[in-house]
């Protein structure tokens, strides 16, 4: 999701939708991950992140995070809407990006929990703990791998 997300941002994409429709739960990661890509098209001109059809749980669980502040959640000035049928029909699935190493993979999980703890004060203690361990491990795998990365 990252890669794509970012790939997309780099080609000068401003508006990014991700459809939560089959969604049925999230965790913090997949959270922080979006709460990444928001941040950055947010910092363009007419850059946004658009969330579709988030479900109640979905939705209460960005508001809790206080992230439907950072994006848009079913907006009802959307260009997709009216069509959103036609485009999920559309989707093509993005070409697959090699799975990431055990680094790289901590390096995502703490990116995106150091997102989350920066959105606010409340976030920050809660993610506080994940944080510090995350970094500790990061620490530990880079030590490991040595200057030549895994």
């Amino acid at each position: 999701m990252k890669a794509f997300g970012d790939q997309r941002i780099a080609a000068g994409e401003k508006i990014l939708v991700v459809d939560l429709e089959a969604c049925t739960g999230m965790d913090s990661t997949f959270m922080g991950t979006l709460a990444g890509m928001a941040a950055r098209l947010a910092a363009q001109e007419g850059g946004a992140l658009q969330i579709v059809d988030p479900g109640s749980r979905n939705h209460r669980s960005l508001e809790d995070l206080g992230l439907d502040f950072l994006m848009q959640i079913d907006p009802p000035e959307a260009s997709w809407r009216g069509h959103l049928d036609q485009v999920r029909k559309a989707l093509v699935p993005p070409e697959a990006t090699p799975s990431p190493t055990s680094l790289q993979r901590t390096k995502l999980v703490l990116e995106a929990h150091q997102e989350l703890a920066g959105q606010n004060e409340k976030n920050a203690e809660t993610f506080s703990n994940v944080v510090t361990m995350l970094e500790k491990e990061l620490a530990e795998k880079e030590k490991k791998s040595g200057p030549s990365g895994e």
